[in-house]
């Protein structure tokens, strides 16, 4: 969302909501007495419970307009002045409101009921934006993360809906609401901007959703795909399209460890079809045929705003532009390095003893590396920026080679390598040394192993418990997974960049049971301090601002489908199996490249063509066979391959075709004899030509399109297993006899 025009004059909350700035937030229904606008009583609006932002304030009855009267308590005396409250009616025809009716019909106040953290919306779950200000010129942007049902049941945004006979996506509204230097008869902004003094001036956007969810057909069979997290996207995407048509297939995709993938889809039992991006098997005993999908790519998503250092000398317009977010961001593998091993000091707990790290430098802002690899950028040597996420990167509690390919990028350099092994940069700064590659220097006795398939929060390190030492500020003890928190995947990363959330610590809470830190709310706009680790879809997704690293030809280049695809060209066979390809940072081809991300990926599906089942084998070849023919086709429609991803080349997509009649065919790469188990006669292979798909908004319950395929097939499903148990049990029975 982006602005101009706006008054420059922009004053952050301090006591009071602020002065000349704007909210942001999303709202429902429309308002049945003004057609075309919103209901503000649909409005995800007032978590924050800060001055200017909430949805209740206590007023006096002078001040309350005629349109805010039926949501306003009366008032007896100054102890017990008038309360106006918006309540919230969630898209699920429930109300939540702290004022109810008594038995006279009156409006009394109902302490159970919060308006900030209810079942659908809090500090830690909304969307709202309760100050966006403008910059020195008066002109501002603040990114906004839209919420589907899926995300926010009480908003309902894309909830499946018939219209006219046809499935689509319930809409929503879009609200900008300019705050100006005070509300109606105040001295500031501190009432609810929901009040219709403010709300009056709202600007409001509808919005258009896809009905969410991947609704197939009843008795369309299920199918597991796991594996490389970097691929979920373009599955997501495929999936509608892959539920009719010859493949007729509900592909059920997770997350799993590339290397665990491979081994279950290496035997010759029916398995889930692996997604990799690599492999661990040599060519020699490598059951597994490998059919390119599409290339992508591990990334760093930030959201870093601007604060100069009001000690320096800096010019006007960099301080006009305080407030606002970096866009651009140069990394080299050795300042990578310093993020992944918390080996800056803000990195670690606050109390904790740094003794270790005492001599490092506070975030990676203040780092003169950093400088100088962002010196096109000048507005960074003028800032003065701590705390929040910016010593290190947030990263996910899993395994996979997307995070062996981090780690490889690291070792590609030299100067990384050696500081990796203790050695000074040239500042002084060295590695956390319970990250050092040299065991002498690792404070535990051995290496830090690399290539790595994780990211391990190896220092010990602890704030001490101070609940009975320090009476002016007890606090129990935290360590660095509880300073630092795993995500749960790649994609929390680039959600967490976009909404600025780098998990921050909260407040100790000695009355919860038992006492504990709370959660942090994330930063408000023009505080944004995070950097975590994600995918290049998943930062497209959420259009989260990217890294550009150092790539072998000495250029920095963060993901795009010219650097995807400029990549994918300079890949080359790995030396253990030369149907797997990598970008080889040591290449000729990689150090030509200057086009090229650094850290771009293949992905990969692959099976053993000698499994059993010839139908699982047959639905996954036509999966292969839709994936890199329509498939490839870029965009955001369903069936599409989404931004984040670059196609294959000519010889990937003969590569993938050869493989997917392989695997249909049971045609094993090692030229064993294949053995299976009997099956019905398959239905004929297709053609990339006769695949005509459709797809199934609702299925056949349109009656109840919240019903998911698993839901609308337990009982048809619970049936057949039944049935299988008794006619298993018949065998079991008869084969004594035999």
């Amino acid at each position: 969302v982006s602005w101009r025009g706006a008054n420059p004059n922009s004053v952050r909350p301090s006591g009071n909501g602020g002065a000349n700035f704007l909210q942001i937030f999303q709202c429902w229904g429309e308002d049945p007495d003004l057609p075309g606008h919103p209901d503000r009583s649909t409005c995800q609006y007032g978590a924050f419970l800060k001055p200017g932002s909430s949805r209740s304030n206590t007023v006096s009855l002078e001040n309350v307009d005629p349109n805010d009267m039926r949501y306003t308590k009366p008032g007896t005396d100054w102890a017990n002045p008038p309360y106006t409250s918006i309540p919230f009616k969630a898209a699920t025809g429930e109300q939540v409101w702290d004022l109810k009716r008594d038995s006279k019909g009156d409006l009394v106040y109902n302490s159970g009921v919060s308006m900030s953290a209810n079942q659908f919306f809090s500090p830690l779950s909304t969307n709202e934006i309760n100050w966006a200000g403008s910059n020195g010129e008066g002109t501002g942007s603040a990114k906004f993360e839209l919420q589907t049902a899926s995300e926010s049941p009480g908003l309902g945004c894309g909830k499946p809906i018939k219209v006219a006979g046809k499935i689509s996506g319930k809409s929503c509204w879009l609200v900008v609401l300019p705050r100006g230097l005070a509300d109606n008869k105040q001295n500031d902004i501190s009432k609810s901007g929901l009040f219709w003094d403010s709300w009056k001036h709202h600007i409001a956007f509808k919005l258009d959703f896809r009905p969410i969810g991947v609704r197939c057909e009843i008795g369309v069979p299920e199918r597991q795909v796991q594996g490389s997290e970097a691929a979920v996207h373009a599955f997501a995407s495929w999936q509608p399209k892959l539920c009719g048509g010859q493949v007729k297939s509900a592909f059920v995709f997770s997350n799993q460890f590339d290397a665990d993938v491979i081994e279950s889809a290496s035997s010759n039992t029916s398995s889930p079809l692996a997604i990799t991006s690599g492999t661990l098997l040599d060519i020699k005993s490598d059951p597994l045929v490998y059919a390119p999908l599409a290339v992508s790519g591990v990334s760093l998503s930030f959201s870093i705003d601007r604060a100069h250092d009001t000690s320096g000398d800096v010019p006007q317009e960099v301080k006009n532009r305080d407030q606002t977010a970096f866009t651009e961001m140069n990394l080299t593998p050795r300042l990578l390095a310093k993020l992944l091993t918390y080996s800056y000091t803000q990195s670690l707990p606050d109390g904790g003893n740094f003794d270790h790290v005492k001599n490092n430098l506070p975030n990676i802002t203040r780092d003169p590396e950093f400088l100088e690899a962002n010196k096109d950028e000048t507005d960074w040597q003028h800032m003065l920026l701590d705390y929040g996420g910016i010593a290190d990167a947030l990263s996910p509690n899993t395994r996979s080679f997307l995070a062996e390919r981090l780690w490889k990028y690291i070792q590609s350099d030299a100067s990384a390598r050696d500081f990796m092994a203790g050695k000074p940069d040239e500042t002084g700064m060295t590695v956390n040394p319970w990250f050092c590659t040299d065991a002498k220097i690792n404070l535990s006795g051995s290496a830090f192993a690399l290539p790595n398939f994780a990211f391990p929060k190896s220092d010990p390190v602890e704030k001490p418990d101070t609940t009975t030492s320090n009476s002016n500020q007890p606090s129990g003890s935290i360590n660095l997974v509880g300073w630092r928190p795993y995500l749960n995947d790649f994609e929390a990363g680039a959600q967490s960049a976009l909404s600025g959330n780098a998990f921050e610590i909260g407040a100790w809470d000695p009355t919860a049971a038992p006492p504990a830190f709370k959660k942090g709310p994330r930063r408000a706009l023009g505080l944004h301090r995070t950097i975590a680790l994600s995918t290049s879809p998943s930062a497209e997704k959420f259009q989260s601002f990217q890294v550009s690293f150092l790539n072998p030809a000495g250029s920095f280049v963060k993901p795009s489908l010219v650097s995807l695809s400029a990549a994918r060209n300079a890949m080359t066979a790995i030396p253990n199996n030369p149907n797997v390809v990598e970008f080889n940072f040591e290449s000729d081809q990689a150090k030509a490249a200057t086009e090229a991300y650094p850290l771009a990926v293949p992905l990969y599906a692959a099976l053993n063509p000698l499994q059993t089942s010839a139908s699982d084998r047959l639905a996954y070849a036509n999966l292969i066979r839709y994936a890199v023919s329509e498939g490839q086709a870029l965009g955001t429609n369903p069936g599409n391959l989404p931004p984040g991803y670059a196609p294959l080349s000519s010889e990937q997509i003969k590569q993938s075709l050869a493989s997917a009649q392989a695997i249909e065919d049971g045609v094993s790469p090692l030229g064993n004899p294949k053995t299976e188990e009997p099956q019905p006669t398959p239905t004929p292979t297709p053609t990339v030509e006769q695949f005509e798909m459709t797809i199934v908004a609702a299925g056949t319950t349109p009656e109840d399109p919240e019903l998911s395929i698993s839901t609308a097939s337990i009982p048809f499903a619970f049936a057949l297993f039944i049935c299988a148990l008794f006619i298993y049990g018949l065998l079991r029975i008869r084969t004594p006899r035999v």
